[in-house]
């Protein structure tokens, strides 16, 4: 990066009541609109240890290959005695790129004879530094807010820095690892809410970092918006401190990314928000996985990000937030090719059904009650309450070649077809659910076909795409066509 010749003292906080960091370097996106984050994780440094020259070759490595705005360290960072001179030599690394940084503390970081208040001052030091040890009357220390202004505008994005602490104090009882705690989520609502009411009552698109990970992360493996390595049992807390639960009423946060696990780098979405790994960094840390960090690319203005995995081997599993869709997806996935349509006009067709169903399968053996066109997908003009079924057809146009998600939210059962193909299959009698798949698409028209019935109590059908540059949605009307 090497750009930051001088610094710049700012105000702790743009609104009154604000605990964010002492930010000494201005952050703020660049002109492309864009701002990136690296986040090495588990350093695991040894003083002692001959693998402090590979580890070091791995920071420098992704920093002068990516040259990040900020770089995050979230915890396990030297757990080795003399534990001063550890600190001072992964704080020499960043003032030699001159690249700002911040710390989360792991389980192991204060077990070298030093607590985290000491680490803290002895971080706080260096001009690079842009944490700090947070309010005092709150479990832990390192819980601070590091501000990003927009590259011509006021504060554009959020990065919250929590302690993640490392034992209860029973673990026998509570299990092997700590929760944040309840005081310390109250802050996080606080400060979200000052924030959301400050940006005219817009949350401000936001990211959370910390070592240890939430119990959700359960949630996301196995799903098709899932990506990366899952080697290891993931090593959360036993008991739910509800955080992730406050991200989701404070609407605010994208992402969480955290470490611990060293042979999981995994990163999918739950209800909404993404929840990540980074990648070990440390070559005296245990673990499998080449070493390097995770890169996070934020969008002005947008709740978006990009992040990918940086290795001295070079970059893999990018990951697009929202969308899901992974450069797997783009890689693996054979592309359908668009087709020709004569004069197409805006609408839907759809052949209404009434009988008992138990599948999709069994409207071919139903009689047709009705068909005719609506200008999107609906079943509200059903004649019955229960019992009935649609097949729909149209085109769908794509804007742009790609890979494109599609789900259906149906009660009872839906299939998803693009050009005969079984795209999402949330078949079965069920209350409503939500299931989405992935298809690689050309630009231009695509046939779509979607197959619904209801069976008995509640009735509900949602079609969606979403893309790289499509937030999710319902399908617009303006995308479906019918041919001449």
């Amino acid at each position: 990066m090497k750009k930051l010749l001088s610094f710049v003292i700012i105000a702790s906080g743009l609104f009154a009541g604000l605990v964010t960091a002492q930010t000494k370097i201005p952050l703020k996106f660049e002109e492309n609109g864009k701002f990136k984050i690296v986040q090495f994780t588990d350093l695991h440094w040894n003083p002692h240890s001959q693998n402090c020259a590979h580890t070091t070759a791995t920071i420098k490595h992704v920093l002068q290959t990516e040259k990040p705005n900020l770089a995050i360290i979230t915890g396990d960072v030297v757990t080795s005695r003399p534990a001063e001179k550890g600190w001072q030599a992964i704080i020499k690394i960043f003032e030699e790129e001159e690249i700002p940084f911040a710390v989360t503390m792991g389980n192991h970081d204060a077990e070298q004879g030093y607590t985290r208040e000491t680490i803290y001052n002895w971080l706080n030091q260096s001009p690079y530094f842009v944490g700090n040890k947070g309010p005092e009357d709150i479990h832990g220390c390192g819980n601070f807010v590091i501000e990003v202004q927009g590259s011509k505008s006021d504060l554009a994005a959020l990065l919250y820095c929590l302690d993640s602490h490392d034992y209860p104090e029973n673990t026998r009882k509570y299990g092997e690892y700590d929760r944040i705690k309840y005081n310390q989520i109250e802050w996080y609502r606080k400060q979200s809410e000052q924030y959301t009411k400050s940006n005219g009552n817009k949350p401000l698109p936001s990211l959370a970092f910390f070592h240890i990970p939430i119990p959700e992360y359960h949630n996301i493996i196995g799903q098709n918006t899932t990506i990366g390595h899952n080697e290891e049992v993931i090593s959360s807390p036993n008991i739910n401190s509800a955080l992730f639960s406050s991200m989701v009423d404070m609407g605010d946060i994208m992402g969480v990314f955290t470490g611990h696990d060293h042979d999981n780098d995994y990163i999918g979405i739950n209800y909404g928000i993404a929840l990540g790994f980074g990648r070990t960094t440390g070559a005296d840390a245990r673990g499998k996985l080449e070493r390097g960090g995770r890169i996070i690319e934020l969008y002005e203005g947008q709740q978006k990000f990009d992040t990918w995995i940086r290795t001295a081997k070079g970059k893999e599993l990018s990951y697009y937030y929202p969308s899901g869709i992974s450069s797997l997806d783009e890689e693996n996935l054979k592309y359908l090719a668009a087709k020709n349509i004569k004069q197409p006009q805006q609408g839907v067709r759809y052949i209404y059904y009434e009988g008992e169903y138990k599948s999709t399968t069994d409207l071919d053996s139903k009689t047709e009650v009705k068909r005719g066109s609506f200008p999107n997908f609906t079943i509200k003009e059903a004649a019955v309450k229960d019992h009935f079924g649609y097949e729909f057809h149209t085109w769908i146009k794509i804007p742009e070649r790609g890979v494109y998600r599609f789900y259906t939210y149906s009660d009872d059962g839906s299939k998803l077809l693009i050009d005969g193909n079984v795209i999402v299959d949330n078949d079965g009698s069920h209350s409503a659910r939500y299931i989405s798949g992935k298809v690689a698409l050309e630009a231009g028209f695509h046939e779509l076909k979607v197959l619904y019935f209801e069976s008995y109590m509640g009735e509900e059908l949602e079609v969606g795409i979403a893309s790289r540059n499509m937030n999710e949605t319902i399908i617009p009307e303006e995308m479906l066509f019918l041919p001449e």
